[in-house]
């Protein structure tokens, strides 16, 4: 009777520790149970506490302090069952368990406005493909970038060639006009000194000697030989103007029916200086493999960059290849060499298709690149060139013109160290927008309604 009397409290409790008739294990049981249960709901909040504190972007960031304080409140239960082991403060313990339904209560009371936004909030597949989407939209972005600046530079080219073209061609005209007359008044005036020589067959002296001095014979003989000589290269300067004018297309930004055999002649021609002079002193050799092509529906400016940069690039290739030959075969000599290499050329074939579209086949036996990298060479900023030779946006801006512009195709085809094939396939004819009478105009505007 006195044990239990010392046990009672004065409001008549007893520890909670009496139920557990005090013995050690199951005492101990409690204890570390209730601990490790309390320690890890103290530290659950302090994480949510960082998290919101590193996260101040997170929407709806209070409902973590919520549950931080609803999780304290619990791990506050599992330490004042610890402390009613030896101590009967009953009515503190229900106190405490009352501000922790008071907290659940008030947590739950909270979710249920807000789980409509939880629910709407995305899922994680669902930000994945809006990541796919954006990086997709800023790839589309920076290529469109790319394509302007490339546009910009192509269009003040256009202009400072054509500009060229027509500061060239108005004298070129004079000369031209004027060497007719010329040849004319040669022609005349030899007729009118054969006249003075058969009228007076023996001049005097002082005439006699001026003929001499002046060589008349040879002058008589080569005049037309100048004349026909000046003749030839003004048609050329002429041909050459025609081919400026003809690659810039300042006049044709729409999409008309050309001749793609000259816009292929007039890039030829602006890059024959490269063909002559290269790095591995030789003269590049042109093949050229014409089908009959009709005229072909296209935008012909942007069609002769595409060339522009196909050439190009076989330029560099056949000086890379054949550069590198050179170098070995100075140190040493071999006798296949010639057989191995042949002379550097650039094949330009052309031929019309069953599905009514035409095809450019560029070819070179340069250096080659490997069959993986046909796969990405026009991808944006990919180049095969050293540092500062190439910008990587030749192949990339000539397979939006094809495929994009032109609804065409483009590929290539390469053997290291032996050859290099581009295959352009464009429509002969690109199809005409669908027009909309107004009864489906009408139909399209209620339904939009």
């Amino acid at each position: 009777m006195e044990l239990i009397h010392t046990l009672l409290s004065s409001d008549g409790f007893i520890p909670h520790g009496h139920c557990y008739l005090w013995k050690p294990a199951l005492v101990w049981l409690h204890i570390v149970s209730n601990g490790v249960i309390a320690l890890a709901y103290f530290s659950i909040p302090v994480l949510l506490v960082y998290f919101v504190s590193r996260r101040k972007d997170v929407p709806f960031n209070w409902v973590f302090l919520l549950f931080g304080a609803f999780i304290i409140a619990c791990g506050s239960g599992h330490l004042m069952d610890i402390w009613t082991l030896w101590h009967q403060n009953y009515w503190l313990a229900g106190s405490q368990k009352a501000i922790t339904a008071v907290i659940s209560l008030y947590t739950a009371l909270e979710l249920v406005p807000l789980l409509p936004k939880l629910l709407a909030l995305p899922s994680p597949a669902q930000l994945e493909a809006a990541n796919w989407e954006l990086e997709q939209t800023l790839t589309k972005l920076r290529e469109t970038q790319t394509q302007l600046i490339h546009t910009e530079k192509m269009s003040s080219l256009g202009q400072l060639v054509a500009g060229i073209a027509h500061e060239i061609n108005n004298p070129i005209n004079f000369i031209y006009g004027n060497l007719s007359h010329a040849k004319q008044y040669a022609l005349d005036l030899s007729t009118v000194l054969h006249a003075y020589e058969q009228a007076y067959p023996d001049p005097g002296a002082s005439v006699q000697m001026a003929k001499e001095q002046a060589e008349l014979e040879f002058v008589e003989q080569d005049l037309p030989k100048v004349l026909e000589s000046m003749q030839l290269g003004a048609d050329r300067i002429r041909q050459i103007v025609l081919s400026l004018r003809n690659f810039s297309r300042l006049d044709e930004s729409e999409m008309k029916a050309v001749n793609i055999h000259e816009g292929l002649e007039s890039t030829l021609l602006i890059l024959q200086n490269r063909f002559k002079n290269n790095s591995h002193g030789q003269g590049i050799q042109i093949i050229r493999e014409y089908g009959v092509l009709p005229l072909v529906e296209c935008y012909p400016g942007q069609l002769n960059q595409v060339f522009m940069n196909l050439l190009s690039n076989a330029i560099d290739a056949l000086d890379d290849r054949f550069k590198t030959f050179k170098t070995k075969s100075s140190s040493q000599p071999s006798a296949e060499a010639p057989g191995v290499l042949d002379v550097p050329t650039i094949t330009i074939a052309t031929q019309t298709t069953a599905n009514c579209q035409v095809e450019i086949q560029i070819r070179d036996n340069g250096i080659g690149i490997s069959p993986e990298m046909t796969q990405t060479i026009f991808k944006p900023f990919f180049t095969t060139k050293p540092v500062g030779k190439g910008t990587g946006l030749g192949l990339s801006i000539s397979y939006q013109i094809v495929v994009e512009k032109h609804g065409g195709q483009i590929r290539c085809t390469s053997t290291p160290g032996k050859e290099t094939i581009v295959f352009i396939t464009i429509p002969v004819r690109q199809p005409q927008p669908k027009r909309v009478d107004g009864l489906e105009k009408l139909a399209v505007e209620k339904l939009a309604v």
